[in-house]
C-alpha cells in the first residue's frame, strides 16, 4: 500500500471507515511524517503526540461500536496557531500571547472533530498574522518545502508548508487578505477562502474582534486535491451558535451556466508573463472540459477594494495595533503597520462601509453575468522570502502584486487558489472567484483545471 501520509483525505477516510486501516495506524503515520520533515521547515510549532493517538483511539472505538465515524474519519488535519484549541496557546505568532491557553475549542476544531478528523498539530503564522511571509519571534521561521529561498506564503504559511510536505492531508488556515490563497499558491497546493459567514468562527480566549475582521476574515481549508477541499468545507461549515455571522446557506447552489470570465490583467495589475501564461492555460483546460470561457478586459474595481480592505483590516484600531506590535518588537509586523500608516490612518469607518456596499453590488452584478471569474492570485510568482522587509520599494512591490487577494475579502466573496504547475521549482497557480455562497462553482471550475494538468502531490522538503 502507498505510504499513508501520501493519500488524499478522501482515500484515507475511506480506508478507515472500511476498517482496512485503523485510525491509530493513520495517526501514527502522520506523526512519523511530522517528525521526519517538520524540523526542516518548521511548519508545525506545537503538537501533543499522546493526544493525537488518543483521538485516533476514540475513532477506532466508535467504528468498533458500529457508529458512523464521519466523512473525515482518521484524517490528519493541522490547524493554525491563531484559533482556540483546548489546552494549547492561541499565540497568533506572538510572545505576548504565549500564556493565552484555550479552555474551549473554536467552532472550526469542534466541527472537524465531529467529522472524524484527527487534529495533528498547530501551524505557524507571522506575528499578528499580518504578512505574506511566515516568521515571528515566538516560533521562528517557516520554510517553503518547494524551495527555501521563496516565501511559504502567509499568514497561513505553516498550513501551506505542512500540507505540501505531507504533514496532514488537510490544513486549516484563515484569510483576511490572502492568507489562505497565497500560501496555497506559494507552496503548490490548493486553498479555499469561503464566503464570510460560511464557516463559524470564535475565539473565547481573546477579545471580540473589531468589525473589519468580523465581516472579512474567514477560516478555510488548504489541501492537495480539490476533492479534499470540498469535504473539508462541508465539515468545517457546520452550524455553531457562537458565531452570529454564520449563515445556513446550502453547499450546492442552483444550477448555473458553466461560464467563466478570464481576465489576464485586472485593474492594471500588469502580471508577469508566467502568471498570464498560467491563467491562459487554465482557461484552455476549462474550455476542454466544456466550460464557456470569455476573455474580458477588466473586472470591477480591485484596487479601490484592496485599498479599502487594507483600511478595514489595519486602520480600525491602528494605534492600538501599532502599540501592541511595538511591545512585541516583531520587525515584520512593525514594517507592515508603519509601511501602511499613510494609507490607513486616520480611519473613516462610515465611508469605508458605505463604499463596501457599492463595490459589492458592482461585483455581484458582474458575477451574475459571469458565474466564475478566472484571474491572478498575485501579479508575481511567489516572492523571495522576506522581500517586504528589504526596502521601501520592495514593500510597495509586494503590496501592489497582492491586490487580487486583498480585494476579494472586502466584498465578502469566496476565492479559490488552484495550483497549476511549476516554473522551474517555483509554484504558480490561478484564482477563481464566484458569488456569495457559491464555493461550489469555484470548486467545480477548480476540479476541471486540476483534471487538465498534473495533480498536486506531497513532496519531500527541498527535493
Amino acid at each position: 500500500m502507498q505510504e499513508l501520509w501520501r493519500l488524499s483525505a478522501q482515500e484515507m477516510a475511506s480506508l478507515v471507515r472500511s476498517r482496512k486501516v485503523s485510525a491509530k495506524e493513520a495517526a501514527t503515520a502522520a506523526l512519523a511524517r511530522l517528525d521526519a520533515v517538520n524540523p526542516k521547515i518548521n511548519a508545525v510549532v506545537d503538537h501533543n503526540a499522546a493526544e493525537v493517538l488518543a483521538q485516533a483511539s476514540a475513532i477506532d472505538a466508535a467504528i468498533g461500536r458500529g457508529e458512523d465515524a464521519g466523512p473525515l474519519a482518521g484524517v490528519a488535519v493541522t490547524v493554525k496557531v491563531n484559533i482556540d484549541q483546548q489546552g494549547f496557546a492561541t499565540t497568533n505568532g506572538l510572545k505576548l500571547q504565549r500564556d493565552v491557553i484555550a479552555t474551549r475549542n473554536s467552532p472550526v476544531i469542534d466541527n472537524l472533530q465531529k467529522a472524524g478528523a484527527i487534529i495533528l498539530g498547530r501551524t505557524n503564522c507571522p506575528a499578528f498574522s499580518y504578512r505574506w511571509f511566515t516568521t515571528n519571534l515566538m516560533h521562528g521561521d517557516t520554510k517553503n518545502p518547494r524551495d527555501p529561498s521563496i516565501t511559504p506564503g502567509g499568514s497561513s504559511g505553516g498550513a501551506g508548508a505542512a500540507v505540501a510536505a505531507g504533514i496532514g492531508h488537510i490544513a486549516h488556515g484563515t484569510d483576511i487578505a490572502g492568507s489562505i490563497r497565497y500560501p496555497a499558491y506559494a507552496c503548490g497546493v490548493h486553498g479555499l477562502r469561503p464566503t464570510i459567514g460560511r464557516i463559524p468562527a470564535f475565539n473565547a480566549s481573546l477579545a471580540e474582534r473589531p468589525i473589519g475582521p468580523q465581516i472579512s476574515a474567514v477560516s478555510g481549508p488548504l489541501a492537495r486535491t480539490i476533492g479534499d477541499l470540498r469535504i473539508a468545507l462541508a465539515a468545517m461549515s457546520a452550524r455553531d451558535a457562537r458565531d452570529p455571522w454564520w449563515v445556513p446557506a446550502p453547499l450546492e447552489g442552483p444550477a448555473s451556466p458553466r461560464r467563466v470570465a478570464m481576465c489576464l490583467n485586472p485593474d492594471g495589475l500588469n502580471p508577469v508573463a508566467e502568471v498570464k501564461a498560467a491563467i491562459a492555460d487554465a482557461g484552455k483546460r476549462l474550455q476542454r472540459a466544456g466550460w464557456e470561457v470569455e476573455e474580458v478586459a477588466d473586472t470591477p474595481s480591485l484596487r479601490e477594494a484592496a485599498d479599502l480592505q487594507t483600511k478595514l483590516w489595519l486602520g480600525d484600531g491602528y494605534e492600538a495595533q501599532l502599540e501592541a506590535a511595538e511591545r512585541e518588537g516583531d520587525p515584520g509586523a512593525l514594517a507592515c503597520l508603519r509601511g501602511n500608516r499613510a494609507n490607513v490612518f486616520p480611519f473613516d469607518l462610515s465611508r469605508t462601509l458605505t463604499r463596501r456596499a457599492t463595490l459589492t453590488r458592482e461585483w455581484l452584478a458582474f458575477l451574475e453575468k459571469y458565474p466564475v471569474l478566472l484571474m491572478p492570485v498575485s501579479g508575481e510568482l511567489p516572492f523571495p522570502d522576506q522581500l517586504d522587509r528589504k526596502d521601501e520599494a520592495s514593500f510597495a512591490r509586494v503590496w501592489r502584486a497582492q491586490t487580487p487577494q486583498i480585494a476579494i475579502p472586502f466584498m465578502g466573496l469566496p476565492g479559490l487558489t488552484v495550483s497549476t504547475g511549476l516554473v522551474g521549482r517555483i509554484p504558480v497557480g490561478v484564482q477563481l472567484v464566484s458569488g456569495r455562497y457559491r464555493e461550489d462553482l469555484c470548486l467545480a471550475a477548480g476540479e476541471a483545471i486540476e483534471a487538465g494538468g498534473t495533480p498536486s502531490a506531497a513532496i519531500d522538503p527541498f527535493g
